[in-house]
């Protein structure tokens, strides 16, 4: 059966170790394993204008012995003439994966059902795994061991960023906590499956509208953009929605001394986060971004080898 990597708890906890562990192995050592040699090609599609994705994936093919062929939906019929799951089965006789940056959950799902090769998201409107797998490397490399951390999110709740934290988080058996003000708190249904997946890892699902209650004592905090991709007109209102979670060196004061910051990027300096904080010393925001390219890879080798 072909295993997908659609949304977080796709992954079991011991699922999740292994390709984390597998990601410090290939940091160390990038082209120690070439699943995709031929080369084989992976089919990356793009709904949405990216840096890190696109960057990190066809370097990442390209180590693994692969070849990269990015597509833009504005110059394909995907989303136009054809839908997902058409796609997806001319895709599956030609390339070895399917890796799509999109919107809507809805359309993943289409793509992955009865495909014959591994689907993964590289963003959508409600998760982004492949960041958390990245995001939880950085982690570990800097803190040791995931389980019994706490992790604070600060800004939309119902971000994909905070609803991908909520279940990665939970995953790894780690203490979450989200900050947010009530009209934008995680969707239920994530919080529920988060919750369902702590009660069996250890960890725990915590919801907060107070940040400064939230940061207090927190090992990790996280911010994202208050104006993802498609919210452009909402700017004004979460602008102000927002003002009160913005990470600055006060709040940033209220958690462990030795707390770590993450942004996923880009970020809006001056708004979700001070340039004190993305910019000091407790940010480590450029390993997180250099992780992308490890977490992908070994990612992709355990769905193409091992999964």
């Amino acid at each position: 059966m072909t295993r997908h990597f659609l949304r977080d708890d796709d992954l079991s906890q011991a699922e999740q170790l292994e390709i984390l562990d597998l990601a410090e192995q290939l940091k160390k050592d990038r082209f120690q394993t070439k699943p995709l040699a031929g080369p084989q090609t992976v089919a990356v599609i793009f709904d949405k204008s990216s840096t890190r994705t696109r960057v990190s994936f066809a370097v990442g093919i390209a180590d693994l012995g692969g070849s990269p062929l990015i597509i833009s939906t504005a110059n394909s019929q995907l989303g136009g003439k054809e839908t997902a799951a058409d796609t997806a089965r001319v895709l599956e006789r030609q390339v070895a994966a399917i890796v799509w940056r999109t919107y809507a959950q809805a359309g993943l799902s289409e793509m992955a059902e009865g495909t014959t090769v591994p689907v993964i998201n590289a963003l959508s409107d409600d998760f982004h795994p492949c960041q958390l797998l990245a995001d939880l490397l950085t982690i570990r490399e800097h803190r040791g061991e995931l389980a019994g951390l706490t992790v604070t999110f600060l800004g939309d709740g119902a971000s994909n960023m905070a609803q991908s934290y909520l279940l990665a988080g939970a995953t790894a058996g780690m203490h979450m906590r989200v900050a947010s003000p009530i009209d934008y708190a995680p969707h239920d249904e994530v919080v529920r499956d988060a919750d369902a997946v702590a009660a069996v890892t250890g960890g725990s699902i915590t919801l907060f509208t107070d940040p400064i209650e939230a940061v207090a004592g927190a090992d990790v905090v996280v911010t994202d953009t208050w104006v993802s991709m498609g919210k452009e007109d909402e700017k004004a209102e979460r602008l102000t929605s927002f003002g009160q979670y913005q990470v600055n060196a006060e709040l940033m004061a209220l958690a462990k001394p030795d707390a770590l910051f993450l942004h996923c990027l880009p970020a809006d300096r001056g708004f979700e986060v001070t340039a004190e904080v993305i910019d000091g010393p407790q940010s480590v925001i450029w390993d997180e971004a250099e992780n992308r390219l490890h977490a992908q890879k070994a990612l992709m080798v355990w769905l193409l080898e091992r999964a």
